[in-house]
């Protein structure tokens, strides 16, 4: 999901209009800083915000990331201690951030309490304290999930980052962080081609216990792991029935023969492992072809898949280290 973002000098003040409906997409451009009046455009209505935010409160993992990329702590971010679990890049959250509560549910009053100039949040968590947040600061809102026909994942975590460095004033900054992308994606793509894996075919899980269930979530192609790794010169042969909003399918061991023959990556809490708990002597498990010739290939199960660029640069890596080793 992109933004509309105009700006003129001058002073304004900020109304935001919620809205129904999600604006269609267009290429968000650079704006001015300083006195500048920038006018953003997005899913839940139109944010004014004058001059150059300097004290953010971010309310999702992913736009803490983006800002701290930028080279700008945040004031206040929601549920601290996910983060600092999930999203393993540097630089690190400072410990002077505040946490805010919830994503789900942050504390209005702690955010109120840090007289924030600018609040960044996402249509999955906002649709119900929008206005709220609106009330204390200029508040934008970002499709973290692009619908079908509106892009991939990957796509919407760049335009949302570079989104966020025209409102901070910081183009330059995230001009040279999405250069860094490129450049890495570039170096591991080489590198996988040096050891005759550039082109190789894999599948992507994400699995964990249900009801001593193992549920697999396979990553389909429009989530930005997938992307990352389709980047990097790599093709997924996991073909969901029907569009999947958030990037995977649910599925048991019963969907992995369709898969068998590729490269096989999988994401496990190291005490909630269920290939080696439940699967284990699964006879399905047992015959599947990547099994047989050992190209499984397991990932930290803190490996985090729903973030920015600096988390896009670490999969990519953690990956082709893990394929090439």
């Amino acid at each position: 999901m992109l933004l509309f973002i105009t700006a003129a000098c001058g002073t304004s003040t900020s109304s935001p209009t919620p809205t129904s409906s999600v604006q269609p997409a267009a290429s968000a451009v650079a704006t001015p800083v300083g006195d500048a009046v920038k006018t953003i455009t997005h899913p839940l209505g139109t944010t004014t915000i004058k001059g150059t935010p300097k004290r953010i409160v971010t309310l999702e993992w992913a736009y803490t990331e983006d800002v701290l990329a930028l080279g700008i702590q945040p004031v206040g971010q929601a549920d601290t201690k996910g983060y600092n679990t999930w999203v393993n890049v540097k630089p690190a959250l400072d410990a002077s951030v505040v946490d805010v509560g919830t994503r789900q549910e942050p504390n209005l009053e702690t955010i109120t309490g840090l007289k924030p100039d600018l609040i960044i949040t996402s249509t999955l968590r906002s649709s119900k304290n929008y206005e709220a947040l609106s009330k204390i600061a200029p508040t934008i809102v970002f499709e973290s999930y692009p619908a079908e026909g509106k892009g991939d994942q990957f796509e919407g975590m760049l335009t949302t980052f570079k989104t966020i460095a025209d409102v901070t004033g910081k183009k330059a900054e995230g001009d040279k962080v999405v250069a860094d992308l490129d450049k890495a994606f570039a170096d591991t793509k080489t590198k996988l081609a040096t050891a005759k894996k550039d082109g190789a075919e894999f599948a992507l899980t994400q699995a964990y216990s249900n009801q001593n269930n193992a549920d697999l979530r396979m990553f389909t192609d429009n989530s930005m792991v997938v992307q990352i790794l389709q980047r990097i010169g790599l093709k997924n042969v996991f073909k969901s029935s029907k569009f999947e909003l958030y990037g995977f399918s649910t599925a048991s061991v019963e969907a992995l023969p369709a898969v068998q023959n590729a490269n096989f990556f999988y994401i496990v809490q190291d005490n909630d492992n269920v290939f080696e708990k439940q699967l284990k002597d699964n006879a399905v498990w047992k015959g599947l072809a990547f099994v047989k010739e050992n190209k499984t290939f397991k990932l930290p199960g803190n490996t985090w898949t729903f973030g920015g660029p600096l988390s896009a640069k670490v999969f990519a890596e953690l990956t082709a280290t893990a394929l090439t080793k």
